[in-house]
């Protein structure tokens, strides 16, 4: 069965892959609904850029008005909504936009889709899904031992978490209160192509190949439990598929590392394509290899220490599994970078030059 399906956020990094799996994995008709902030560009879609199945909508989520419209112009059986302000350090220096998007937004799209299936009748409600995408900081931080499951309680610790950690409470009290057909899903720290060159790995690889300074927050030993994002978004297309309306689905890729060992690693994998000593950004400096780029700086303020997810549930009952092991989808994603450095330029143009962020108190 086709549906038509509102991707809000698909210029984006997770968006944007998940509609590529949905033209490649499916016969579904996609709307994208993206604001195009600094972390959604055009450049992201541009091998689908003029697909019959695919229309691109320039709007803002927390606009209502025009929500109603998209609504109601397209008709849409299935909802994704990945829109969203993501870097813990920009919420630091500026919260308020991740309140807007993250918080407010999510409250738009659900009160759109309930006014939406008030006006069609029961009869689309049975086959419609909503599924907000959130993220695993919503848990607050792990000690040494255990793993986030989906009953663990809520204890965000950053601007951007606690704007994601107030969508999900609207996400539950919509599917209690109106039955509203809701899906939730948790997810580990993403990893892989498109993404825009500011989180740990993609900044790392960009930062290398440019003969900057990797910065390594604090100590370097905060845990993340890392996800390639092509199997979150096969998880992601399961809880459309197969979930139960209601439910919530942590997904995690079983693969817990310090932030020191990535770095490490990444290192690795560059000396072995673009040997530091042949890199024209090093020419003329006493770098050796990458890894003499490292630089440890202050820590983040409120830094959490670890994060890991229990992914028993979307194993279980949905017979999800990841396909990439970590070294697997670190190769390939830096083999992605080094293929698409004019995509990191046009990106990253008067945007961002990779300074640090997140150090206003």
């Amino acid at each position: 069965m086709s549906h038509t399906v509102i991707v809000t956020g698909g210029a984006g990094f997770i968006g944007s892959n998940f509609v590529r799996l949905l033209l490649s994995d499916t016969s579904h008709r996609i709307v994208i609904v993206d604001k195009l902030t600094y972390a959604g560009h055009l450049e992201s879609v541009a091998d689908f850029t003029g697909n019959p199945r695919v229309v691109f909508l320039r709007e803002d989520i927390a606009v209502s008005s025009a929500m109603e419209k998209v609504f109601h112009t397209y008709e849409p059986s299935w909802v994704v909504n990945f829109a969203a302000e993501s870097h813990v350090d920009r919420s630091i220096d500026r919260p308020d936009p991740f309140l807007q998007t993250n918080t407010v937004g999510t409250f738009v799209l659900l009160d759109t889709v309930r006014r939406f299936l008030a006006s069609r009748g029961g009869h689309m409600r049975d086959s419609f899904r909503f599924l907000h995408v959130s993220t695993d900081e919503v848990y607050g931080s792990l000690g040494p031992e255990g793993r986030f499951h989906e009953q663990s309680p809520y204890a965000p610790n950053s601007p951007y978490a606690a704007s994601k950690a107030a969508a999900d409470h609207f996400v539950r009290a919509y599917w209690h209160t109106y039955k509203l057909p809701t899906l939730l899903t948790n997810c580990s720290n993403n990893y892989g192509p498109f993404q825009y060159p500011e989180k740990l790995i993609s900044l790392t690889i960009v930062n290398a190949l440019a003969g900057k300074a990797l910065r390594i927050y604090g100590d370097g030993l905060q845990v993340r439990d890392w996800l390639f994002v092509e199997d979150h978004c096969r998880a992601l297309l399961l809880v459309l598929e197969k979930g139960e309306v209601g439910q919530q689905y942590n997904v995690g890729g079983d693969a817990e590392r310090t932030n020191r060992e990535i770095v490490d690693r990444l290192c690795d994998l560059l000396e072995s394509r673009i040997p530091a000593r042949e890199n024209k950004a090093l020419r003329g400096r006493s770098i050796t290899r990458y890894h003499d780029l490292k630089t440890f700086v202050t820590d983040r303020p409120g830094h959490d220490r670890r994060y890991a997810i229990d992914a028993t549930k979307i194993r279980t009952e949905l017979g999800w599994i990841p396909r990439h092991t970590l070294d697997a989808g670190l190769e390939k994603t830096v083999a992605w970078y080094l293929e698409h450095r004019d995509w990191c330029e046009q990106v990253m143009a008067r945007r961002y030059d990779g300074e640090r962020l997140g150090l206003s108190m």
